[in-house]
Protein backbone atom coordinates (compact mmCIF):
# COMPACT_ATOMS: atom_id res chain seq x y z
CA UNK A 1 0.00 0.00 0.00
CA UNK A 2 1.39 3.69 -0.94
CA UNK A 3 1.24 6.19 1.83
CA UNK A 4 -0.75 7.86 -0.04
CA UNK A 5 -3.58 5.53 0.36
CA UNK A 6 -5.33 4.69 3.64
CA UNK A 7 -6.41 0.95 4.87
CA UNK A 8 -9.78 0.50 4.45
CA UNK A 9 -12.74 -2.30 4.72
CA UNK A 10 -16.33 -2.86 3.11
CA UNK A 11 -19.00 -3.91 4.28
CA UNK A 12 -22.20 -5.10 2.60
CA UNK A 13 -25.09 -2.88 4.36
CA UNK A 14 -28.40 -4.36 2.66
CA UNK A 15 -28.15 -3.40 -1.27
CA UNK A 16 -25.27 -0.93 -0.89
CA UNK A 17 -21.45 -1.67 -0.38
CA UNK A 18 -19.83 1.10 2.60
CA UNK A 19 -16.25 1.68 3.03
CA UNK A 20 -14.59 2.11 6.22
CA UNK A 21 -11.56 3.77 6.46
CA UNK A 22 -9.23 3.75 8.53
CA UNK A 23 -11.29 1.44 10.39
CA UNK A 24 -8.26 0.63 13.04
CA UNK A 25 -8.56 4.11 14.59
CA UNK A 26 -9.36 4.31 17.99
CA UNK A 27 -11.76 6.02 18.92
CA UNK A 28 -13.19 5.48 22.35
CA UNK A 29 -10.08 5.40 24.73
CA UNK A 30 -11.52 3.50 27.71
CA UNK A 31 -11.39 0.49 26.24
CA UNK A 32 -9.67 1.16 22.55
CA UNK A 33 -12.99 0.59 20.49
CA UNK A 34 -12.41 1.51 17.07
CA UNK A 35 -14.14 3.39 14.26
CA UNK A 36 -15.33 0.35 12.73
CA UNK A 37 -16.72 -1.12 15.97
CA UNK A 38 -18.37 2.07 15.88
CA UNK A 39 -19.45 1.34 12.26
CA UNK A 40 -20.26 -2.57 13.46
CA UNK A 41 -22.18 -0.92 16.78
CA UNK A 42 -24.89 0.62 14.29
CA UNK A 43 -25.41 -2.16 12.46
CA UNK A 44 -26.06 -4.08 15.20
CA UNK A 45 -28.60 -2.21 16.62
CA UNK A 46 -29.89 -1.21 12.79
CA UNK A 47 -33.61 -1.42 12.94
CA UNK A 48 -34.10 1.03 15.78
CA UNK A 49 -31.66 3.40 14.40
CA UNK A 50 -33.32 3.79 11.06
CA UNK A 51 -36.98 4.10 12.72
CA UNK A 52 -35.93 6.78 15.11
CA UNK A 53 -34.33 8.60 11.88
CA UNK A 54 -36.45 7.59 9.43
CA UNK A 55 -37.07 10.43 7.15
CA UNK A 56 -36.17 12.95 9.83
CA UNK A 57 -33.50 15.82 8.50
CA UNK A 58 -29.90 14.92 10.62
CA UNK A 59 -27.33 17.01 11.80
CA UNK A 60 -24.08 15.03 12.26
CA UNK A 61 -21.73 15.09 15.25
CA UNK A 62 -18.55 14.10 13.40
CA UNK A 63 -15.13 13.36 15.50
CA UNK A 64 -12.24 13.00 13.19
CA UNK A 65 -9.86 12.50 15.78
CA UNK A 66 -12.27 10.13 17.91
CA UNK A 67 -14.82 10.90 21.29
CA UNK A 68 -12.23 13.01 22.94
CA UNK A 69 -11.70 15.21 19.56
CA UNK A 70 -13.04 18.39 18.84
CA UNK A 71 -16.68 18.31 17.36
CA UNK A 72 -18.14 19.01 14.19
CA UNK A 73 -21.55 20.07 13.71
CA UNK A 74 -22.40 19.13 10.00
CA UNK A 75 -25.49 20.37 9.25
CA UNK A 76 -25.00 20.21 5.25
CA UNK A 77 -24.22 16.94 3.71
CA UNK A 78 -21.10 16.47 1.69
CA UNK A 79 -21.42 17.33 -1.36
CA UNK A 80 -19.09 14.66 -2.72
CA UNK A 81 -21.28 11.21 -1.83
CA UNK A 82 -22.42 8.13 -2.72
CA UNK A 83 -26.10 8.78 -5.25
CA UNK A 84 -28.04 6.95 -2.96
CA UNK A 85 -27.55 9.37 -0.08
CA UNK A 86 -30.98 11.06 0.44
CA UNK A 87 -31.47 14.68 1.83
CA UNK A 88 -34.40 16.68 3.27
CA UNK A 89 -34.30 20.68 2.91
CA UNK A 90 -34.46 22.34 6.23
CA UNK A 91 -35.19 26.29 7.39
CA UNK A 92 -32.92 27.88 10.03
CA UNK A 93 -34.22 30.51 12.21
CA UNK A 94 -31.82 32.79 10.12
CA UNK A 95 -33.67 31.83 6.75
CA UNK A 96 -30.87 30.34 5.77
CA UNK A 97 -31.45 26.72 4.01
CA UNK A 98 -29.22 23.37 4.01
CA UNK A 99 -29.77 20.23 2.82
CA UNK A 100 -29.17 17.52 5.73
CA UNK A 101 -29.15 13.70 5.63
CA UNK A 102 -32.36 11.79 5.60
CA UNK A 103 -32.17 8.20 6.82
CA UNK A 104 -34.33 5.35 5.03
CA UNK A 105 -32.01 2.74 5.25
CA UNK A 106 -29.38 1.50 7.27
CA UNK A 107 -26.56 2.08 4.96
CA UNK A 108 -27.22 5.55 5.15
CA UNK A 109 -26.66 5.74 9.00
CA UNK A 110 -23.07 3.29 8.30
CA UNK A 111 -21.51 5.67 5.54
CA UNK A 112 -22.20 8.92 8.14
CA UNK A 113 -20.33 6.54 10.80
CA UNK A 114 -17.50 6.10 8.60
CA UNK A 115 -17.17 9.99 8.14
CA UNK A 116 -17.01 9.82 12.03
CA UNK A 117 -20.44 10.33 13.15
CA UNK A 118 -20.91 9.66 16.95
CA UNK A 119 -23.87 10.84 17.09
CA UNK A 120 -26.82 11.67 15.31
CA UNK A 121 -28.95 14.87 15.90
CA UNK A 122 -32.54 14.45 14.03
CA UNK A 123 -35.25 16.82 14.00
CA UNK A 124 -38.60 16.65 15.24
CA UNK A 125 -40.56 16.35 11.57
CA UNK A 126 -40.03 14.15 8.98
CA UNK A 127 -38.61 15.63 5.12
CA UNK A 128 -42.87 15.41 3.88
CA UNK A 129 -43.64 18.12 6.17
CA UNK A 130 -40.66 19.49 8.12
CA UNK A 131 -42.32 22.83 9.54
CA UNK A 132 -44.83 20.39 11.55
CA UNK A 133 -43.17 17.87 14.56
CA UNK A 134 -44.37 14.46 14.74
CA UNK A 135 -42.55 14.78 17.93
CA UNK A 136 -43.10 16.60 21.79
CA UNK A 137 -39.50 15.91 23.29
CA UNK A 138 -39.31 16.45 27.13
CA UNK A 139 -35.50 17.02 28.34
CA UNK A 140 -34.54 16.44 31.49
CA UNK A 141 -31.27 17.60 32.30
CA UNK A 142 -29.54 18.08 36.22
CA UNK A 143 -28.04 21.06 36.73
CA UNK A 144 -24.62 21.17 38.48
CA UNK A 145 -25.11 19.72 42.09
CA UNK A 146 -28.01 17.07 40.63
CA UNK A 147 -27.13 14.38 38.57
CA UNK A 148 -28.32 11.12 37.06
CA UNK A 149 -30.18 10.20 40.51
CA UNK A 150 -32.20 13.09 40.37
CA UNK A 151 -33.34 13.14 36.73
CA UNK A 152 -34.56 9.51 37.51
CA UNK A 153 -36.99 11.37 39.75
CA UNK A 154 -37.79 13.82 38.05
CA UNK A 155 -38.70 11.30 35.26
CA UNK A 156 -40.89 9.43 37.29
CA UNK A 157 -42.98 12.73 37.62
CA UNK A 158 -43.03 13.08 33.98
CA UNK A 159 -44.18 9.69 33.66
CA UNK A 160 -46.79 9.82 36.30
CA UNK A 161 -48.31 13.41 34.19
CA UNK A 162 -47.97 11.89 30.90
CA UNK A 163 -50.15 9.31 32.09
CA UNK A 164 -52.69 11.48 33.24
CA UNK A 165 -52.77 12.88 29.84
CA UNK A 166 -53.37 9.97 28.46
CA UNK A 167 -49.66 10.14 26.38
CA UNK A 168 -47.40 7.58 25.82
CA UNK A 169 -43.65 8.85 26.23
CA UNK A 170 -40.73 7.06 25.46
CA UNK A 171 -37.98 7.50 27.30
CA UNK A 172 -34.27 6.93 27.06
CA UNK A 173 -30.61 8.29 28.84
CA UNK A 174 -29.57 10.62 27.02
CA UNK A 175 -25.90 8.78 27.36
CA UNK A 176 -24.86 11.61 29.67
CA UNK A 177 -26.52 13.04 32.88
CA UNK A 178 -29.84 13.27 31.74
CA UNK A 179 -33.37 11.64 30.71
CA UNK A 180 -34.99 12.51 27.21
CA UNK A 181 -38.81 11.58 27.13
CA UNK A 182 -40.29 11.69 22.99
CA UNK A 183 -44.08 11.57 22.54
CA UNK A 184 -45.82 11.05 18.68
CA UNK A 185 -48.34 13.96 17.95
CA UNK A 186 -49.82 14.57 15.21
CA UNK A 187 -48.27 17.01 12.38
CA UNK A 188 -50.69 19.42 12.82
CA UNK A 189 -49.06 22.15 14.37
CA UNK A 190 -45.90 24.37 13.95
CA UNK A 191 -42.61 24.56 15.85
CA UNK A 192 -44.02 27.55 18.09
CA UNK A 193 -47.15 25.54 19.01
CA UNK A 194 -45.44 22.55 19.86
CA UNK A 195 -42.80 24.36 22.29
CA UNK A 196 -45.37 26.41 23.68
CA UNK A 197 -46.79 22.81 25.06
CA UNK A 198 -43.61 22.34 26.07
CA UNK A 199 -43.22 24.84 28.26
CA UNK A 200 -46.56 24.42 29.79
CA UNK A 201 -45.44 20.86 30.56
CA UNK A 202 -42.69 21.27 31.97
CA UNK A 203 -43.94 24.07 34.38
CA UNK A 204 -46.77 21.29 35.62
CA UNK A 205 -44.11 19.39 36.24
CA UNK A 206 -42.16 22.40 38.56
CA UNK A 207 -45.30 23.10 39.72
CA UNK A 208 -45.39 19.24 41.16
CA UNK A 209 -41.53 19.73 42.75
CA UNK A 210 -40.32 22.86 42.68
CA UNK A 211 -37.71 21.92 45.41
CA UNK A 212 -36.36 19.84 42.11
CA UNK A 213 -37.39 21.15 39.32
CA UNK A 214 -37.13 24.55 36.86
CA UNK A 215 -37.88 25.83 33.81
CA UNK A 216 -35.94 29.05 34.36
CA UNK A 217 -34.25 29.40 31.03
CA UNK A 218 -31.43 31.67 32.91
CA UNK A 219 -28.90 29.50 34.72
CA UNK A 220 -28.07 31.97 37.53
CA UNK A 221 -31.95 31.40 38.36
CA UNK A 222 -32.42 27.71 38.19
CA UNK A 223 -30.18 26.34 41.25
CA UNK A 224 -29.19 22.96 42.31
CA UNK A 225 -31.77 21.85 40.79
CA UNK A 226 -33.27 19.60 37.55
CA UNK A 227 -33.68 22.30 34.19
CA UNK A 228 -36.58 20.64 32.14
CA UNK A 229 -35.53 22.14 28.32
CA UNK A 230 -38.54 23.02 26.55
CA UNK A 231 -36.52 25.04 24.18
CA UNK A 232 -35.61 21.80 22.28
CA UNK A 233 -38.90 22.19 20.98
CA UNK A 234 -38.11 25.00 18.82
CA UNK A 235 -37.22 25.12 15.45
CA UNK A 236 -33.29 23.46 14.74
CA UNK A 237 -33.12 22.92 18.23
CA UNK A 238 -31.85 18.91 18.16
CA UNK A 239 -30.46 15.98 20.79
CA UNK A 240 -28.94 13.66 20.48
CA UNK A 241 -31.59 10.07 18.87
CA UNK A 242 -31.84 6.73 20.81
CA UNK A 243 -29.26 4.34 20.00
CA UNK A 244 -26.69 7.73 19.24
CA UNK A 245 -23.12 6.43 21.00
CA UNK A 246 -22.31 9.90 22.62
CA UNK A 247 -18.61 11.10 22.50
CA UNK A 248 -17.75 10.09 26.17
CA UNK A 249 -14.32 7.83 26.65
CA UNK A 250 -16.37 5.19 27.45
CA UNK A 251 -18.58 5.28 24.49
CA UNK A 252 -22.34 5.17 26.61
CA UNK A 253 -24.97 5.27 24.49
CA UNK A 254 -28.34 7.17 24.40
CA UNK A 255 -30.29 4.32 25.62
CA UNK A 256 -33.98 3.88 24.93
CA UNK A 257 -35.71 1.84 28.10
CA UNK A 258 -39.03 0.66 29.42
CA UNK A 259 -40.26 2.72 32.17
CA UNK A 260 -40.42 -0.22 34.99
CA UNK A 261 -36.57 -0.36 34.93
CA UNK A 262 -36.24 3.17 35.73
CA UNK A 263 -34.85 2.98 39.25
CA UNK A 264 -32.26 0.40 38.58
CA UNK A 265 -30.55 2.50 35.77
CA UNK A 266 -27.30 3.65 35.74
CA UNK A 267 -25.73 6.18 32.59
CA UNK A 268 -22.97 3.85 32.08
CA UNK A 269 -24.89 0.37 32.16
CA UNK A 270 -25.64 1.35 28.17
CA UNK A 271 -22.06 1.30 25.69
CA UNK A 272 -21.20 0.40 22.31
CA UNK A 273 -19.77 -2.75 24.07
CA UNK A 274 -23.23 -4.15 26.24
CA UNK A 275 -26.28 -2.08 23.62
CA UNK A 276 -25.49 -4.96 21.13
CA UNK A 277 -26.45 -7.96 23.14
CA UNK A 278 -29.15 -6.26 25.13
CA UNK A 279 -30.81 -5.36 21.58
CA UNK A 280 -30.51 -8.49 20.03
CA UNK A 281 -32.50 -9.63 23.77
CA UNK A 282 -35.18 -7.24 23.73
CA UNK A 283 -35.38 -5.90 20.11
CA UNK A 284 -36.28 -2.19 19.91
CA UNK A 285 -38.16 -1.32 23.05
CA UNK A 286 -39.63 1.75 21.07
CA UNK A 287 -40.92 -0.89 18.45
CA UNK A 288 -44.62 0.52 18.89
CA UNK A 289 -43.30 4.07 19.03
CA UNK A 290 -44.93 5.09 15.60
CA UNK A 291 -48.63 4.05 16.53
CA UNK A 292 -48.79 6.00 19.84
CA UNK A 293 -49.91 8.93 18.67
CA UNK A 294 -50.46 11.79 21.55
CA UNK A 295 -53.44 14.52 20.89
CA UNK A 296 -51.66 17.91 21.77
CA UNK A 297 -55.07 19.46 22.18
CA UNK A 298 -54.96 18.27 25.40
CA UNK A 299 -51.87 20.32 26.49
CA UNK A 300 -53.21 23.84 24.60
CA UNK A 301 -55.77 23.66 27.66
CA UNK A 302 -52.84 23.68 30.09
CA UNK A 303 -51.55 27.01 27.55
CA UNK A 304 -54.65 28.36 27.59
CA UNK A 305 -55.03 27.93 31.70
CA UNK A 306 -51.77 29.54 31.83
CA UNK A 307 -52.12 32.73 29.82
CA UNK A 308 -55.37 33.36 31.57
CA UNK A 309 -53.38 32.81 34.85
CA UNK A 310 -50.82 35.60 33.68
CA UNK A 311 -48.20 33.37 32.69
CA UNK A 312 -47.00 33.48 29.36
CA UNK A 313 -44.59 32.96 27.11
CA UNK A 314 -40.81 32.43 27.93
CA UNK A 315 -37.04 33.27 26.30
CA UNK A 316 -36.30 31.14 23.14
CA UNK A 317 -32.80 30.44 22.83
CA UNK A 318 -30.47 33.92 21.62
CA UNK A 319 -30.12 33.09 18.08
CA UNK A 320 -33.79 33.38 17.25
CA UNK A 321 -35.36 36.32 16.25
CA UNK A 322 -37.76 38.33 19.03
CA UNK A 323 -40.78 36.17 18.93
CA UNK A 324 -43.95 37.05 19.27
CA UNK A 325 -45.60 37.25 23.18
CA UNK A 326 -41.19 36.66 24.44
CA UNK A 327 -40.63 38.40 27.45
CA UNK A 328 -37.71 40.45 27.41
CA UNK A 329 -34.91 38.49 26.45
CA UNK A 330 -31.35 39.85 29.03
CA UNK A 331 -30.21 37.85 32.19
CA UNK A 332 -31.91 38.49 35.27
CA UNK A 333 -29.16 40.33 37.02
CA UNK A 334 -28.37 42.49 34.26
CA UNK A 335 -32.30 43.50 34.11
CA UNK A 336 -31.72 45.02 37.42
CA UNK A 337 -28.92 46.87 36.80
CA UNK A 338 -30.22 48.60 33.43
Amino acid sequence: MSPSQSPFVELEVGSRTVKVTNPDKVFFSARGETKLDLVQYYLSVGEGIVRVLYERPTQLKRHPDGAEGEAIYQKRVPKHRPDWIETATVTFPSGRTADELCVTELAHVAWAANLATIDFHPWPSRRRDVEHPDELRIDVDPQPGTGFAEAKEVAAIVHETLDELGFVGWPKTSGNRGIHVACRIEPKWGFREVRRCALAFAREVERRAPKLVTTAWWKEERGERVFIDYNQNARDRTIASAYSVRARPDATVSAPFRWDELGDLETEDFTLATMPARFAELGDVQAGIDDAVCDLRKLFEWVEREEAEGTGEAPYPPNFPKMPGEPKRVQPSRAKKD
